[in-house]
């Protein structure tokens, strides 16, 4: 695909999720982000293992196709039932080895984290991320939940290029250091 507006960095941002996993598609420079492609996978009610590789197909599929420089995924921090939080686990890992096994170097960030980049506070709600991402992307109409999450993955990942790892926002102050 040809560089649109002199954006040179591909990122695929992932949110993983035990029935539906987001993704978005950005070229950026660091500053100034177009959405490319972005959606939802979602998993049919075959037995738990086909839906970890429906996921890992479906992921290695959007790599092949578009090639990104890099992947960020969003980081699982806390689920109140242990159950929802071991098959999102296994959701992220087939999505990080989707990438990985597609040569992307993938990158992690928390939802504060996300939510810090994108709206400006890490408490943010849901309806707030998708109405920055429609702003920020410039997009005619407010993406869907699990799509605009993986956007704001996306994006989180862009604002945070060329900036030290050790630099970048933490979930909160006590995760920051220097």
């Amino acid at each position: 695909m040809a560089d649109p507006g002199g954006l040179r960095h591909r990122i695929l941002g992932i949110d993983p999720g035990s029935r539906t996993t987001g993704y978005g598609l950005i070229d950026t420079d660091g500053r100034h982000s177009v959405r490319l492609a972005s959606g939802s996978i979602r998993v049919g009610h075959e037995p738990w293992p086909e839906r970890l590789g429906t996921i890992f197909d479906a992921v290695a599929e959007l790599v092949a196709t578009h090639r990104p420089h890099e992947m960020a995924v969003e980081q699982l921090i806390f689920a109140r039932d242990p159950t929802a939080a071991l098959k999102i686990g296994q959701a992220r890992g087939a999505v990080l080895c989707a990438g990985l096994k597609g040569g992307v170097i993938v990158h992690e960030y928390s939802p504060k984290s996300v939510k810090l980049a994108v709206v400006g506070t890490g408490g943010a709600d849901k309806g707030q991320v998708q109405q920055m991402i429609r702003i920020l992307l410039a997009l005619p109409e407010t993406p869907a939940e699990d799509e605009a999450d993986a956007l704001a993955i996306a994006l989180c990942h862009a604002h945070s290029m060329g900036i030290p790892a050790r630099r970048r926002a933490a979930a909160s102050w006590r995760d920051w250091r220097p």
